[in-house]
């Protein structure tokens, strides 16, 4: 095999991931294989050094580990693409929600070495938070190549293959979830007349510093909660509306919809 990693989709997301491969990773971009259906695409990344494939079989003959990084609906089209150069020597990494990994191994005919993968946006500014699972008969050592892959853009942790539709939530959409919630902080703050850019500077950093808080003081959240309250002070007056409006329930029910849906989309 004359590259290491193949990727099929030349997105954001495998964007970020080869861009977290190359700066920390250890890959050289020669290393790294690229299809994408459009020509700019390929072209774009043989000028950054990474070699370009006509079509996903050449990628997939010519790589050790091959990431699918299209999004699901694209799949049922690709897989038989994959099949046609897919060896037992090969790994396949998906990064789709919503597709299981007894369905990419009866779409390739055997059941290949697969590494499931649910990364997260933030993986575009080098801060990802992926959650993976190795599919037998992954070796460990080849999936630890694969994690190390998807740390070099931010951090990267192993779990069950039975849980990659419940992490989702976790990671997966749970981006969103702080988005919305900072948007409506910031637009609270407009219409106190607080200027918004500056409001969602200060939204922006806090949300930054209370991640550090979690990951670095060793307290539990709600040791963190109670340190920013002080009784019948403003913090807890929100806190106490907060929960009157359902807060705590809103955000089970968004966690349970998202499950949910990934199970549907997994039928």
């Amino acid at each position: 095999m004359d590259v290491k990693i193949g990727f099929v989709g030349a997105g954001n997301m495998a964007g970020a991931i080869i861009g977290g491969a190359v700066e920390k990773g250890g890959y050289a971009p020669e290393e790294i294989g690229v299809y994408d259906i459009s020509p700019e695409k390929r072209e774009e990344y043989a000028a950054r050094g990474c070699r370009a494939f006509a079509n996903v079989e050449e990628l997939v003959a010519a790589c050790g580990t091959i990431v699918l990084a299209v999004k699901p609906q694209v799949f049922p089209a690709v897989l038989p693409q994959v099949k046609t150069a897919m060896t037992a020597d090969k790994v396949l990494v998906s990064i789709a929600a919503g597709i299981t990994a007894q369905s990419i191994q009866e779409a390739v005919g055997f059941p290949c070495k697969l590494v499931m993968v649910m990364p997260n946006t933030p993986l575009l500014v080098g801060e990802g938070a992926a959650a993976l699972s190795r599919v037998a008969p992954t070796t460990p050592a080849e999936f630890q190549e694969v994690r190390a892959l998807f740390a070099a853009a931010g951090i990267a942790e192993e779990i069950g293959p039975d849980k990659m539709r419940e992490i989702i939530p976790v990671n997966g959409s749970s981006p969103a979830f702080l988005y919305l919630f900072a948007k409506v902080i910031v637009e609270c703050a407009q219409r106190e007349g607080i200027d918004p850019d500056t409001a969602n500077r200060l939204i922006c950093q806090t949300l930054v510093g209370a991640a550090k808080m979690m990951t670095d003081t060793g307290k539990t959240h709600q040791e963190l909660i109670d340190m920013v309250c002080s009784p019948g002070g403003t913090t807890l007056a929100a806190l106490e509306a907060m929960e009157t409006a359902g807060f705590s329930d809103a955000v089970r029910a968004g966690f349970d919809a998202c499950v949910k849906r990934a199970k549907e989309l997994s039928q």
